[in-house]
C-alpha cells in the first residue's frame, strides 16, 4: 500500500535533523506556550498546516481534505517523494507516517535506540525489511522484541544477516506478530526451533523463505524436526547445508501449492516421495542444482495439478523422468529446463510434453539440444503456446525456427539466444506466427541489424525486434570460453524478473543505445523477458 523508507547504511540511522522530523504530533502539545522561533506550539485546527518552524503561508486547500483522502494522494508517490511531502506541515507529517505501511530499515545494531523513535511516527507498519550489512553487527533479540511489540499487524518480514537473532527473538516475533502471513529470511544463525515457534504460532503463516540459515543441526533427524503447517501455501529452501531436516515440515503442510529447492544438499529421492504421498496438490516445482533423479520426478508425477515445472542443472534428470512427468501431469503449462549441456534432455522427452501436454503456453530450454522433430510436434499439439525462449541450444537453427515461424499460430513472444540461426530463418518470421508481437536475439552472430529492420518493416509496425549483435572482440572471446554463456545462463534462473531490459530511473548506468537494442547485463535477457510478458499476459486476462 504504501512506499518503503530506508535508512542509508553509510550514514547514522537518525540524524539529528530527521529526529526533529520524526518527532511525533502528539509530543507538540508539551511545548504549548512557546514562541514560533524556539520551539513548536500546540496545534489548532486554523494552523494544522503552519510549515514546520517558518512562517504561516497563504490559504492552504489542502486542509479541506479529510486524512484519509491525503493519505491516499500519498500512496501514489514515491518513496523520495513521500519523504518531501512529510516536511511540509506537520499535518502531512503525520498522515505520511500513519499511512505508511512498507518500511525498510538497516537493521545494525544501533537500530535498538532508534527504533522506539521511529515506530511512533509509523504506527501502521505491515510490512517490514531489516537488513544489515555482513560486515557489520546486527540487531539482535532485545531489537526484534521491541520491534515486534510494536508492530502488532504485521504480516510480511524480511530479515537479511540478522545473525545476532536467535530462536528466542524468532520467538517474540510469533508471540507479538499472530498476524504474520509472509516470512524471508537469509544469513541468520538461528535454527529450526526458531522456524517452528513461527510456524506454531503464526496460524496465518502462508509464505515461508529460508535461505542461508546456519543454525540447522548438521545432521537429519526426524526426532524433534518441525512439523507443519495447514496454512502453508509457498515453501523455499535455498542454499542450506542440511535443508533436508526440513522436509517434515513441507510433507505436514498438505496446502503447499509451491515448492522450491534450491542448492540443497543431499539425496532428496526419497525425501520428494514422502511429500508428494502427503502433499497431492502441489502446482508449482522449481529443483535447481539439486540431487535429483528420474525417481524422484517419477514420485513428483503423481501431483497430477502441476502446471508449472523448472528443472534447472539436474545434470541426473533425463528424459525418462521428464516423460513421466508429462505422461501424468497433462495440466503442466510452463516448462523450463536448464540442461547444463549434458545432453540427457532433448527430442525425446519434448515429444511426450507435445503430445500430453497440450495446455502448455511457455516453454524455456537452455542448454537443451532440440530439433525441429519435437519442436514441430509441440508447435502443433500445443495450440495455446505463447511464449518460447531457446538458449544455448547447438541444434537450434534455421530449420527449427522455420518450424516454429510455420506451426506456431498463437506465438506471441520469442526469446533467442547464442544458437546458430541465420539471417535466412530470422525471414521465415515475416508471414508466420501471425500473433507475434516482440522477438528478443542475442548473440546469435547469423544475425544482422538489417534483418531486423527488414523484419519489423515487413510485419508493418506489428512486431518489436530487439536485437544485441555480438561483436568481433565478443566472438574471439567466445570461441576461447564457450562455457561462459552456460555460466551467465544460472543468472537467468536466479534472477527471474529481477532486473528490467529497460532502466527504471534515469541514473542507469546503460547507455541509451544498449537500452534500444534491448541489452541486458548479467546475461538475464531471456528469463527475465519471458517472466515480464507471463505478467503481461496474466495481467490482461485479469482485466
Amino acid at each position: 500500500m504504501g512506499q518503503s523508507a530506508s535508512t542509508p547504511s553509510a550514514r547514522p540511522l537518525l540524524s539529528s535533523s530527521y529526529s526533529r522530523r520524526a518527532k511525533p504530533p502528539h509530543s507538540f502539545a508539551s511545548s504549548s506556550g512557546a514562541s514560533a522561533n524556539r520551539q513548536p506550539v500546540a496545534m489548532t485546527e486554523g494552523d494544522a498546516t503552519s510549515p514546520i518552524g517558518g512562517a504561516s503561508p497563504a490559504r492552504d486547500h489542502t486542509s479541506d481534505l479529510p486524512d484519509e483522502c491525503l493519505a491516499l494522494v500519498f500512496q501514489f508517490l514515491g518513496a523520495g517523494d513521500r519523504k518531501r511531502c512529510s516536511l511540509v506541515c506537520r499535518r502531512w507529517l503525520a498522515v505520511e507516517g500513519q499511512s505508511r505501511h512498507r518500511l525498510a530499515l538497516d537493521a545494525r545494531a544501533a537500530l535498538l535506540e532508534a527504533a522506539p523513535a521511529i515506530f511512533v511516527r509509523f504506527d501502521a507498519v505491515s510490512k517490514l525489511a531489516l537488513k544489515c550489512d555482513r560486515r557489520a553487527d546486527s540487531i539482535g533479540d532485545e531489537a526484534i522484541a521491541l520491534i515486534a511489540v510494536r508492530c502488532p499487524n504485521l504480516t510480511r518480514l524480511k530479515l537479511r544477516a540478522c545473525r545476532a537473532v536467535t530462536d528466542a527473538g524468532m520467538a517474540s516475533v510469533a508471540k507479538h506478530c499472530p498476524g504474520l502471513r509472509k516470512l524471508s529470511v537469509g544469513s541468520c544463525t538461528f535454527g529450526s526451533s526458531g522456524i517452528e515457534a513461527i510456524v506454531r504460532g503464526c496460524a496465518l503463516l502462508e509464505e515461508l523463505s529460508i535461505k542461508r540459515l546456519r543454525g540447522l543441526p548438521d545432521t537429519f533427524a526426524t526426532e524433534g524436526a518441525v512439523v507443519g503447517a495447514a496454512s502453508l501455501r509457498s515453501m523455499c529452501l535455498k542454499e542450506l547445508y542440511n535443508g533436508q531436516c526440513l522436509a517434515p515440515l513441507i510433507a505436514g503442510s498438505p496446502n503447499i501449492k509451491t515448492l522450491r529447492l534450491i542448492r540443497c544438499t543431499g539425496d532428496w529421492d526419497r525425501l520428494l516421495k514422502d511429500i508428494a504421498d502427503k502433499v497431492t496438490g502441489i502446482i508449482e516445482v522449481h529443483l535447481e542444482k539439486l540431487q535429483v533423479s528420474d525417481r524422484g520426478l517419477a514420485v513428483l508425477s503423481s501431483c497430477n495439478n502441476l502446471e508449472i515445472l523448472h528443472l534447472v542443472k539436474t545434470p541426473e534428470c533425463t528424459d525418462a523422468g521428464l516423460a513421466t512427468v508429462a505422461e501424468r501431469c497433462h495440466r503442466l503449462r510452463k516448462v523450463h529446463i536448464d540442461g547444463w549441456k549434458t545432453n540427457r534432455i532433448g527430442d525425446e522427452g519434448l515429444i511426450v510434453v507435445g503430445r500430453q501436454c497440450s495446455n502448455l503456453q511457455e516453454l524455456v530450454l537452455i542448454g537443451v539440444n532440440p530439433t525441429a522433430r519435437s519442436l514441430g510436434l509441440i508447435a502443433s499439439n500445443c495450440r495455446n503456446l505463447e511464449r518460447l525462449a531457446l538458449c544455448s541450444s547447438d541444434t537450434f537453427g534455421d530449420a527449427e525456427i522455420t518450424c516454429i515461424a510455420s506451426k506456431c499460430m498463437s506465438l506471441k513472444k520469442l526469446c533467442i539466444k547464442g544458437c546458430p540461426v541465420s539471417d535466412q530463418g530470422m525471414e521465415a518470421l515475416a508471414e508466420g506466427c501471425p500473433k507475434l508481437v516482440k522477438v528478443k536475439v542475442k548473440k546469435c552472430r547469423g544475425v544482422t541489424p538489417g534483418c531486423a529492420d527488414w523484419l519489423m518493416a515487413r510485419r508493418v509496425g506489428m512486431l518489436a525486434v530487439n536485437l544485441d549483435v555480438i561483436g568481433p572482440t565478443e566472438q574471439q572471446e567466445a570461441s576461447l570460453s564457450e562455457s561462459r554463456i552456460l555460466e551467465n545462463n544460472e543468472q537467468l534462473i536466479d534472477q527471474i524478473g529481477a532486473v528490467d531490459l529497460l532502466p527504471s530511473s534515469s541514473n542507469s548506468r546503460l547507455p541509451s543505445w544498449k537500452t534500444r537494442i534491448g541489452f541486458s547485463t548479467g546475461g538475464n535477457l531471456v528469463v527475465s523477458a519471458l517472466r515480464r510478458w507471463s505478467r503481461g499476459s496474466s495481467n490482461s486476462n485479469s482485466t
